[in-house]
């Protein structure tokens, strides 16, 4: 994932943003071999070879986090607002991690961290089809033949959703929970869905991404992954 050159040479520890575009502009930075003197370059340090001086950029070790997010945070990395944000979850966690996707202010779940872009986009991209799970409780009981309409695909904001699996978990009085398994990641989807039904969300709940499920994770605990893990992902 390309950024700016000088924000990857404070990031690697080298110096501040500010003293990194002076570095740059004294000619002491190379990439791939050929000094550049313009701050605003972006690199992929994955990629390209950085120098300063000679010295090559250390790069950053790749971290992989699954965070059970609670309802009342946002997965922004910083918000104009001032609610809560995900990374608040993540005491002692030094390496500057984003989320993949997205959960809504009120709702919970599995949510992945991390710092390798790649990865980012490999789970979004709809063409690498990973699915996503969630636990949709709903208001009312929707019936089988509402359930059909949304799994073959329906329109939102003007576009054909893909299709989708839909399971009835369990009924109680006013409410329905039930399984959706999609694999898009347009905003407020599964919420969208629903509610083009008649039969608004009244909580959310993502539950797996792929095959990496979110299990006896506690609301706001993280754990680290393991290549094992990331492999459930395409699974």
């Amino acid at each position: 994932m390309e950024e700016r050159l000088q924000k990857i040479l404070a990031r690697a520890g080298i110096c501040s943003r500010r003293k990194a575009e002076e570095y740059i502009c004294d000619g002491r930075v190379a990439v791939g071999g050929k000094v550049v003197t313009r701050p605003g370059l972006k690199v992929d340090p994955e990629q390209t070879e950085i120098t300063v001086d000679g010295k090559q950029v250390r790069r950053e070790e790749k971290i992989y986090i699954l965070l059970h997010k609670p309802p009342g945070y946002v997965t922004t990395m910083s918000d104009p607002q001032g609610r809560p944000i995900v990374t608040d979850l993540l005491p002692g966690i030094k390496h500057r991690v984003f989320p993949v996707g997205r959960l809504d202010l009120d709702s919970e779940g599995a949510l992945i961290l991390t710092n390798d872009g790649a990865l980012g986009n490999k789970v979004l991209h709809p063409s690498f089809e990973v699915n996503k799970t969630y636990e949709a409780t709903v208001k009312g009981a929707p019936k089988a033949a509402e359930l059909q309409r949304l799994a073959r695909g329906i329109i939102l904001d003007g576009l054909k959703t893909w299709p989708a699996k839909l399971r009835v978990l369990h009924r109680k009085k006013g409410e329905t929970t039930i399984e959706v398994i999609i694999h898009e990641g347009k905003k407020r989807q599964v919420r969208k869905m629903f509610q083009a039904i008649g039969h608004p969300v009244l909580r959310l709940k993502r539950t797996a991404y792929g095959g990496l499920k979110l299990g006896a994770l506690g609301r706001g605990k993280y754990r680290f992954l393991k290549q094992i893990d990331l492999k459930k992902l395409f699974s």
